[in-house]
C-alpha cells in the first residue's frame, strides 16, 4: 500500500469531495448540537467529521489564494468590477434598497396584522433608509462621481436630514425595548449567526465609509453612512435578542434596561451628530461654491 498516495488522497481531496463534505459536516454538526447529547455516538462522529472539514479546508488554502489570485487578474468582469467603483456603488446601492423596501413591508404588514407601533416604527426606520437609499441610486445611475457637485451636496445634506427625522423611529424602538420590554427571541444558532452577520456588516460599514471617502463624492459617503446607521440598529436588536436568547435568569429587568437604554442613547446620540455633521459640512461647501 502506499502510504504517501493515501495521505495525500486523505488530506487533499478532490475539490468536489470538499464541497460535498462543506454542507454535510456543517449540518450534521448542527443537528447533533441542537438535538444529540454531547457524548452520543452520532455526536462524536459529528465532532470529527467536522474537525476533519476543516483540516482539509485549512490545507486547501494555498491553492485556493492561488487561485483566487489567478482568477482577479486574467477575468475580465472582475477586473471591471474592480476598476469601476460607480458600478460597486450602483449594485451596493440596489441590493440593499430592495432589502430596505421589502424589510420595511414586511415591518408594516406585522404591524397591520398585531396593531402594534412596535412594527411600525420599525417599518418607518427602514422606509426611510429606502428612501434615501432610492433618491441616491438615482442619482448614481446617471451622473459620475464628482460631475454634479452642487446636486450631489444638497442630496447629502437632505441624508442628514432624513437621518435627524429618522432618529424619531429609532426613539421608538429604543422606548418599546426598554419600558415595554419588545424584544426578538431567536435558536442560539440562529443568535450566533446573526451576531456573526451583524458584527461583519458593521466593520464593512466603517471600512466603506472610510474607503469611499477618497473618490470625493458626498452622494458615495451618504450612501456609506446610510449603511453606518443601518448597522448600528442592527447592533441594538442584536444586545435585545441576545439578552434575551441567552438570558439564564440572573440578569434583571432594570440590568436589563439600564444596558439598552445606555447603548439605545448613544446610537441615537451617533446618530444625531452623524447627522448635524452632514448637514453642516455640506451647506459650508455649498456657500463655498456660490461664492
Amino acid at each position: 500500500m502506499d502510504w504517501k498516495k493515501l495521505g495525500k488522497a486523505v488530506l487533499f481531496p478532490h475539490i468536489a469531495i470538499l464541497l460535498m463534505l462543506l454542507p454535510i459536516a456543517t449540518v450534521f454538526l448542527v443537528y447533533a448540537m441542537v438535538f444529540l447529547g454531547s457524548s452520543s455516538a452520532a455526536a462524536i462522529v459529528s465532532y470529527v467529521l467536522a474537525a476533519y472539514t476543516l483540516t482539509v479546508w485549512c490545507c486547501k488554502i494555498p491553492y485556493l489564494v492561488r487561485f483566487f489570485k489567478t482568477f482577479k487578474n486574467e477575468n475580465k468582469y472582475v477586473k471591471l468590477w474592480q476598476g469601476d467603483a460607480r458600478l460597486r456603488m450602483n449594485v451596493s446601492l440596489y441590493g440593499t434598497l430592495i432589502w430596505n423596501t421589502a424589510y420595511a413591508v414586511l415591518q408594516l404588514g406585522l404591524g397591520f396584522w398585531h396593531h402594534t407601533f412596535w412594527y411600525y416604527s420599525l417599518a418607518g426606520y427602514y422606509i426611510a433608509l429606502a428612501v434615501t437609499r432610492f433618491f441616491l441610486v438615482r442619482h448614481t445611475s446617471r451622473h459620475t462621481p464628482g460631475e454634479k457637485m452642487r446636486e450631489e451636496l444638497i442630496k447629502y445634506r437632505a441624508c442628514g436630514i432624513v437621518f435627524l427625522v429618522m432618529n424619531l423611529s429609532l426613539a421608538l424602538i429604543i422606548f418599546f425595548m426598554v419600558y415595554w420590554n419588545r424584544t426578538f427571541h431567536h435558536h442560539e444558532i440562529t443568535t450566533i449567526a446573526l451576531a456573526a452577520y451583524t458584527f461583519t456588516a458593521f466593520t464593512m460599514a466603517i471600512i466603506n465609509l472610510v474607503r469611499y471617502r477618497k473618490y470625493n463624492s458626498p452622494v458615495y459617503s451618504a450612501s456609506k453612512a446610510i449603511s453606518l446607521a443601518s448597522a448600528c440598529v442592527s447592533m441594538l436588536t442584536l444586545e435585545s435578542t441576545m439578552l434575551t436568547t441567552f438570558d439564564d435568569g440572573t440578569l434583571g429587568l432594570t440590568a436589563r434596561r439600564i444596558l439598552l437604554g445606555a447603548s439605545g442613547s448613544a446610537i441615537s446620540l451617533f446618530v444625531i451628530v452623524m447627522a448635524v455633521y452632514m448637514i453642516v459640512q455640506s451647506s459650508k461647501k455649498l456657500n463655498a461654491l456660490k461664492q
